[in-house]
């Protein structure tokens, strides 16, 4: 037990021992992740910021944006005219701008159909959902308009008054849907944000991994199979020290996620960090298979490149399985990208151990299977150390 504690030790002390190597293993993966959240889940998933400038006195701009508000889904920030909204709008401070003109509830009730504009920099799911929620209370107070106007034979300002009434009673929502969407489902962004992790996870753990090509073409790993230590030992003891630097790698990127960067992994932390440390043992079995395999060990950084690219785009680190065509899903099998994300969805929906039974089943196995290969064809040999 000494001695293979002995050689995980080593492992640790030659991957984060010298300043190259907590840049390398430490801080590149946790700015690389932090990237990944910035650009594809930000900080926390609250309201989204909607910028508006109101130029209507009649009720027709304030029940817009009274509607709005009451969803609950939106920040409204207000612009004091149409130049500074777009100003505002330019400066992506906010997802959307809506810039309500001057006399939009006279012309409503006059029968005309006027437009309120929407500002935005760039599309994003945001600022279409506000476009239609936009237009849907639009269409909705044009009829109540025209409703108003039909029946009504008083003045501009009679007609004015009873339609701020019928808005005004609107807003009440005396009648409304009974909700059975309770979101019991994963954020796209997960999803994302689990994929590119997996993937830098895998290039990280070959890194590791790679030191012990390094013994072999140094021959130190024939002195320590020379030496009264057993090959099991010497398998045993490299294994613990990748996973260990493994280990401190992802409690760091999971630390700067979740407390730095405040994003919601919408399940615990501890069953997150479960799902990416197997994720990680089946990892490390597929490097250190390849590299008892090449004999060359300068070409298998290559190998395991041509690997992993296949297997993430196979296993939807970059996009969904469900839109690849059959045959391809059944490849998907094969690849423990797939059952981890399967994993990090199951639990972000809230399932139970149930359910989650199987792809952590799936893991371990691949885990077992190619670790037992890779410690067995992982030795010295001839052309690995005269190379």
């Amino acid at each position: 037990m000494n001695k293979i504690i002995t050689i995980a030790w080593n492992m640790i002390r030659r991957s984060l021992g010298s300043v190259k190597g907590v840049l390398i293993f430490i801080l590149l993966p946790s700015v690389v992740v932090a990237g990944i959240i910035s650009l594809t889940g930000g900080v926390g998933d609250g309201p989204a910021t909607v910028l508006y400038a109101n130029m209507d006195t009649g009720a027709a701009g304030k029940h817009l944006l009274s509607e709005l508000e009451q969803t609950g889904d939106y920040k409204l920030e207000q612009r004091r005219d149409e130049a500074a909204l777009k100003e505002a709008a330019i400066g992506q401070e906010g997802a959307a701008g809506i810039w309500i003109p001057e006399g939009y509830s006279a012309a409503l009730i006059a029968g005309q159909e006027p437009q309120i504009s929407i500002y935005e920099l760039r599309a994003s799911e945001s600022s279409i959902i506000v476009k239609m929620k936009v237009n849907a209370i639009a269409g909705n107070m044009a009829e109540a308009a025209h409703a108003v106007a039909a029946v009504s034979g008083g003045t501009s300002a009679d007609q004015q008054a009873q339609f701020a009434a019928v808005l005004k009673q609107a807003e009440q929502h005396h009648v409304g849907s009974l909700r059975t969407d309770y979101d019991l489902y994963p954020r796209e962004t997960l999803g994302v944000i689990t994929g590119l992790t997996l993937m830098f996870l895998m290039t990280l753990v070959t890194s590791s991994v790679s030191l012990i090509n390094d013994d072999r073409r140094g021959r130190t790993m024939m002195r320590m199979f020379s030496a009264p230590v057993r090959s099991y030992e010497i398998a045993l003891g490299n294994f613990l020290g990748s996973f260990l630097v493994g280990i401190i790698q992802i409690i760091v990127v999971l630390s700067l996620g979740k407390w730095i960067l405040r994003y919601d992994y919408e399940m615990p932390m501890f069953l997150y960090f479960l799902v990416l440390a197997a994720f990680m043992l089946v990892s490390m079995g597929i490097a250190s298979t390849v590299a008892g395999l090449i004999r060359n060990p300068r070409n298998a950084g290559m190998l395991n490149s041509l690997i992993l690219i296949p297997t993430c785009m196979l296993g939807g680190c970059f996009w969904p399985i469900s839109i690849m065509p059959d045959y391809m899903q059944k490849l998907a099998n094969f690849t423990p990208q797939k059952w981890a994300i399967q994993a990090v969805d199951i639990a972000a929906t809230g399932g139970g151990w149930n359910e989650l039974w199987l792809p952590f089943a799936i893991l371990s196995l691949m885990a077992a299977v190619l670790l037992t290969i890779g410690s067995t064809i992982l030795r010295p040999n001839e052309a690995g150390i005269s190379g």
